[in-house]
């Protein structure tokens, strides 16, 4: 599965099904502060990924 940060850099785990929540507890990622896509699609945090899913995490930008 490969895994897209915010900050571009990608990262590869194994294909096993997890989580959104747990992938983002693995890398030490608040949820309150992104929102995930998986194969171009938002997922909500207990959506299930795995195989060869794309995992994008795109950091919310908020302000006033």
């Amino acid at each position: 599965m490969k895994i897209i940060l915010p900050c571009s850099t990608i990262n590869m785990m194994s294909g096993d099904p997890v989580s959104i929540s747990q992938i983002l507890d693995q890398l030490c990622i608040n949820p309150s502060e992104v929102i995930v896509s998986r194969n171009g699609k938002l997922v909500p945090e207990d959506a299930v990924a795995g195989g060869d899913d794309e995992i994008r995490i795109i950091r919310i930008a908020h302000g006033g």
